[in-house]
C-alpha cells in the first residue's frame, strides 16, 4: 500500500533525514517495478523476476561491520572479531553525512515486523535509496499492511541503507568505503557503500539476537518445518549448510528458511520470506524454490540471464552466491502462521568438506552444548568476500557472525529449551 500523502506517527526526521527529494511509503511490489526500471536499477528477466546487480560485494563484508560501543549495550556485547567496537563519535559522523547526502534524493520506506509472535515481534523500518532494496525487504520482512496500524507504527529499530554513499576510512573510522554500523541504544543501523541486500537482512538478525535473549527468548540461525503430525523440527547452520533446502521438503510445511526465536509457546519465523542460494539450482531437485526464480515479486541477485531476459543458474560469473528473495507465500507447503510448537528433533549441519565428522550422528545432551558451542562447519564459496574454496571453521551457534552476545547465552537458553521439551538431537 502506498500513500501520496501518508503521515505517519513518526517521520523520518525521527532518525535526521530532512529535506527529502521524495519519500514512498510502504510501496506494493508492482510501484517498486516501475520505479526499479525508471531508474534504470536493473531488469526484468523473461518470466517476471526482478533481476539486479551488486557490483564488487556481492556477499557480506563481516570486517565492515561495527558495533557502536555506548552505554546501554556495552556490558552485553560479545567484543571482537565479530562485533568491532566504534565511537559513538565516529557513528554520528557517518551519519550526518548520510543525512546530507540523501538530502534532495527518493528514499523508499518499508514498515514492517521482525518475528511471526506477536508478543515478541519487534516493529521495524527499513529506509533505501535503491527501489529494489525496498522490495526486498518487503518480501524478507512481515510488512504492515493495515492503514491504521501504518499510521501508528513506532520501529523500535530503523536501517538506512544508502550505498552510493562512500565512506572514507581516514575521516570515519572504517575499515573501507564499505559499513554496517549497529548502534543499539539509538536503534539505528546505518549501511552504505555496499549494494548487497544480504546485509540489510543479517542486520535485522543481529538486532533479533540483541534483543529477545535478554526477554529470556533463544534466537536462532535455523530453518524450520513441520510435519502432518505437527511434529516441528529446527535445522541450525551456516549460510550454504542446507538449511533452505531441507525446510522446503515437499511432504511437510515450511515455517521457514533462516531465523527463528523459541519461546514458551513454540517456535516462529522472523522473517516473512526466504533468500535462498540459487546457483546450479534446478526444476528437478528443488522444484519449490525453482519455481520462485520464474515468478513476479522475486528479486534476483547477480543471476545471469541472456538477451531475451532468460535465466541461466548455472553461470557462475558473477559470484557462487546468487540469491533469489521471495515471499515465504511462494512456496506452496508454507505455513501460513509461520509458527509451530516446540521442536521434536534439532538438527545441527555441517558443510564438512574434510571427512572429520560421521554422517550421522545422534547426540546427547552435552555433545549437543559442545557442538553448538564449537560450531565446526565449512565456509563454502561466495557467501562472504575472498572465500573462493571451503575452509574450515568454528562458528559459535552456527551463526557467530550475527550474534552481538556471547555465545554462552544462547547455549544456555538452547540447554533449557532442551530440558523441558526432550527434543532429540541429530549433528548431520
Amino acid at each position: 500500500m502506498s500513500y501520496s500523502d501518508f503521515t505517519p506517527k513518526v517521520g523520518l526526521d525521527a532518525v535526521g533525514l530532512t529535506n527529502l527529494g521524495g519519500v514512498m511509503w510502504n510501496a506494493s511490489p508492482a510501484t517498486l517495478y516501475e520505479e526499479f526500471v525508471m531508474n534504470g536499477e536493473g531488469v526484468i528477466a523473461a518470466d517476471g523476476p526482478m533481476c539486479a546487480e551488486t557490483g564488487k560485494y556481492t556477499g557480506r563484508s563481516p570486517e565492515d561491520k561495527f558495533v557502536v560501543e555506548e552505554p546501554s549495550s556495552k556490558d552485553k556485547i560479545w567484543w571482537g572479531k565479530v562485533n568491532r567496537p566504534i565511537s559513538e563519535e565516529k557513528f554520528d559522523g557517518l551519519l550526518h553525512r548520510v543525512q546530507a547526502y540523501l538530502q534532495d534524493n527518493m528514499v523508499y520506506v518499508q514498515d514492517c515486523w521482525a518475528g511471526a509472535e506477536v508478543t515478541e515481534r519487534l516493529p521495524i523500518r527499513v529506509v533505501t535509496q535503491l527501489a529494489w532494496h525496498s522490495l526486498f525487504a518487503r518480501n524478507m520482512f512481515i510488512p504492515v499492511t493495515d492503514a491504521d496500524d501504518l499510521r501508528n507504527h513506532e520501529p523500535q529499530f530503523t536501517i538506512i541503507s544508502a550505498p552510493g554513499f562512500k565512506a572514507d576510512p581516514a575521516v570515519d573510522g572504517t575499515r573501507s568505503e564499505a559499513f554496517i554500523l549497529v548502534h543499539f541504544g539509538r536503534g539505528i543501523v546505518l549501511i552504505g557503500g555496499t549494494s548487497y541486500a544480504g546485509e540489510i537482512k543479517k542486520s535485522i538478525f543481529t538486532i533479533m539476537n540483541y534483543v529477545l535473549p535478554l526477554r529470556g527468548v533463544l534466537s536462532m540461525h535455523c530453518s524450520a518445518n513441520e510435519g502432518p503430525a505437527a511434529d516441528s523440527a529446527v535445522f541450525f547452520g551456516l549460510s550454504g549448510t542446507g538449511k533452505t533446502t531441507l525446510s522446503a521438503d515437499p511432504k511437510r510445511r515450511l515455517i521457514g528458511d533462516d531465523e527463528h526465536g523459541w519461546t514458551d509457546l513454540g517456535i516462529f519465523n522472523f522473517e516473512g520470506g526466504c533468500y535462498a542460494k540459487v546457483i546450479r539450482l534446478s526444476a528437478e531437485a528443488e522444484p519449490e524454490i525453482y519455481k520462485t526464480t520464474r515468478t513476479f515479486g522475486t528479486v534476483l541477485e547477480n543471476v545471469v540471464m541472456d538477451e531475451r531476459g532468460v535465466l541461466d543458474l548455472d553461470d557462475d560469473s558473477k559470484t557462487e552466491n546468487t540469491r533469489a528473495a521471495y515471499k515465504l507465500e511462494q512456496i506452496a507447503n508454507a505455513l501460513p502462521a509461520k509458527q509451530a510448537g516446540h521442536p521434536m528433533a534439532v538438527v545441527m549441519l555441517t558443510a564438512d568438506a574434510f571427512g572429520i565428522l560421521p554422517p550421522i550422528a545422534r547426540l546427547t545432551r552435552n555433545q549437543a552444548m559442545f557442538y553448538f558451542l564449537s560450531g565446526f562447519t565449512a565456509k563454502l564459496a561466495g557467501t562472504e568476500i575472498g572465500v573462493k574454496e571451503p575452509q574450515p571453521t568454528f562458528s559459535a551457534c552456527f551463526g557467530a557472525p550475527f550474534l552481538p552476545q556471547p555465545p554462552v547465552v544462547y547455549a544456555r537458553l538452547l540447554a533449557q529449551r532442551l530440558d523441558e521439551h526432550g527434543s532429540d538431537v541429530w549433528l548431520v
